[in-house]
């Protein structure tokens, strides 16, 4: 059977019947980072939503294959059958459409901007005409220059953003308030822990349409395990690789 058929054909085979057929869980992610290449610089991506992806493919014992949702959004790459579930940030109250059960994946965050320590910034508004560092794939893209007039850097990767940001290239970067937090608990960004408060919390859910009752169970068994010691483990080891990846690229000093 096609892959693309697989959520069409719900009632013959489960999404995970049809997976394991195929060998790989087609995960939808808003942003699918570029594939490692020999010789790239790696970068760990905004979204710990590939993190999940992977974790969940290998509970169920297959790869995972990341699936760009839809313009429209998740829900809309579900219903053109596409991936068999799919990651994505979900306002708070948000309602879930009758065929789609939505699973927590106890991650959420906000938009919190990180600038020097003396910077002038003391609200978003003061970011008019402002140099902001955001990351591809970013939520934030495009919403700082529309709401607040601050002139968007779109960088490859957060440690791109927050390397600029260390060198004087940026005024302030716009990244996840969740991964921010522990990134301005280590002692090299004391200088760079000013911040303005977090706006536009959402959740990270997995969205799962016309599953059949064994399936969810299985998927639910599976994204148990995301609870906070998880989610700990998950910060911890973003937080150091971004601050090793901009150690790495940092061959100016920090500006004064």
């Amino acid at each position: 059977m096609p892959l693309i058929c697989l959520l069409a054909a719900g009632a013959q085979a489960g999404v995970l019947d049809a997976a394991r057929q195929g060998g790989s869980l087609r995960v939808g992610v808003d942003y699918v980072p570029p594939p490692y290449k020999g010789g790239m610089k790696f970068r760990t991506p905004e979204s710990p939503d590939t993190v999940l992806a992977d974790d969940l493919a290998a509970q169920l014992k297959l790869k995972s294959d990341y699936q760009k949702n839809a313009p429209g959004g998740a829900l809309q790459a579900l219903k053109n059958a596409r991936p068999d579930l799919a990651l994505t940030l979900a306002p708070e109250g948000d309602a879930p459409a009758a065929d789609t059960a939505v699973i927590a994946t106890g991650y959420s965050a906000g938009g919190m901007a990180i600038m020097r320590s003396d910077t002038a910034i003391r609200k978003w508004d003061d970011l008019k005409g402002r140099s902001v560092c955001v990351s591809q794939g970013s939520p934030y893209v495009g919403t700082l220059a529309a709401r607040y007039g601050a002139v968007e850097k779109v960088m490859r990767a957060p440690a791109d953003s927050l390397l600029a940001v260390r060198i004087g290239e940026c005024d302030a970067a716009v990244h996840d308030d969740t991964m921010m937090k522990e990134l301005l608990k280590l002692p090299e960004w004391k200088k760079f822990s000013a911040q303005l408060p977090p706006t536009e919390r959402r959740n990270l859910v997995l969205k799962v349409r016309g599953a059949d009752a064994a399936d969810l169970a299985a998927i639910r068994q599976a994204a148990s395990r995301w609870n906070e010691s998880y989610w700990a483990g998950v910060k911890k080891k973003w937080v150091n690789n971004v601050a090793f990846e901009v150690y790495l690229d940092q061959n100016v000093p920090d500006c004064h």
